[in-house]
């Protein structure tokens, strides 16, 4: 069964994350489709941008806690997605969580609906963002992800407008999003390519230097007695032993 749609309209693909059961959560089944997915697109003369959704009410709830992708796999997703010669562009109608994040992040145009909320949950299961700041930190505002990095509080999509984590927030993500696709379809793919290769440059010097120790970070947390914890209390529907 395919966890992933795929259509195209005038040169814009879009891949629909469809895994509604688990709230869309970054299995190792779905990490591995979209991988291939993009990887086509990546190599299709007809794709001009690719357009990221989902179905059901969340965009992303983070890694499969059940069925977790290997942590250098979603470094992979995220670089893919970030050196792909073709502009990606998030369009989110629902909730976003902990990993989901590191998915906009690395798009290049990200945009939701005024019903979207967002929360870096990590911490409340005992491990950290790691992976995931390899796109985030180069773009995002670092005194919010300070905070939201530390509480795990939810906050709302002018809110992640605000601190750069969306590029456009609004009533109706597809009227948001009709002129940025406008423009897409009139750019050269040349054009749209090597502009592309500007305005990542710096994000990806946080993925050479910071790659492998975040990786490394993440898999140690992961194997942890807090992080055993957490996970199991979320699974369980409690809270941890660490609450106070």
């Amino acid at each position: 069964m395919t966890l992933l749609g795929r259509t195209r309209a005038r040169g814009v693909e879009t891949l629909t994350l469809d895994s509604p059961d688990n709230r869309n959560a970054l299995s190792a089944a779905l990490v591995g489709e979209l991988t291939d997915a993009l990887a086509d697109c990546a190599k299709d003369a007809g794709v001009r941008a690719i357009v990221l959704t989902h179905t059901g009410n969340t965009f992303s709830a983070g890694a499969d806690l059940r069925d977790p992708p290997p942590p250098d796999a979603l470094v992979a997703l995220l670089r893919q997605i970030v050196e792909l010669p073709k502009p990606v562009v998030a369009r989110v109608t629902g909730h976003v969580r902990a990993g989901g994040l590191g998915l906009l992040a690395a798009c290049d145009i990200s945009a939701a609906s005024l019903q979207a909320t967002f929360a870096f949950t990590e911490v409340h299961i005992g491990v950290a963002p790691a992976v995931i700041s390899l796109p985030l930190l180069p773009r995002t505002d670092p005194r919010a992800l300070a905070r939201y990095y530390l509480t795990g509080e939810r906050f709302t999509a002018p809110e992640a407008a605000r601190i750069g984590l969306l590029t456009t927030a609004g009533e109706d993500v597809d009227e948001a999003l009709t002129p940025v696709l406008d423009g897409l379809r009139r750019a050269s793919p040349q054009a749209l390519a090597e502009t592309k290769t500007l305005l990542t440059a710096k994000v990806l010097e946080a993925f050479d230097r910071d790659a492998a120790d975040l990786t490394a970070l993440s898999a140690r947390l992961f194997s942890s007695d807090q992080a055993h914890e957490g996970m199991t209390a979320f699974l369980e529907r409690r809270d941890p032993a660490w609450v106070v």
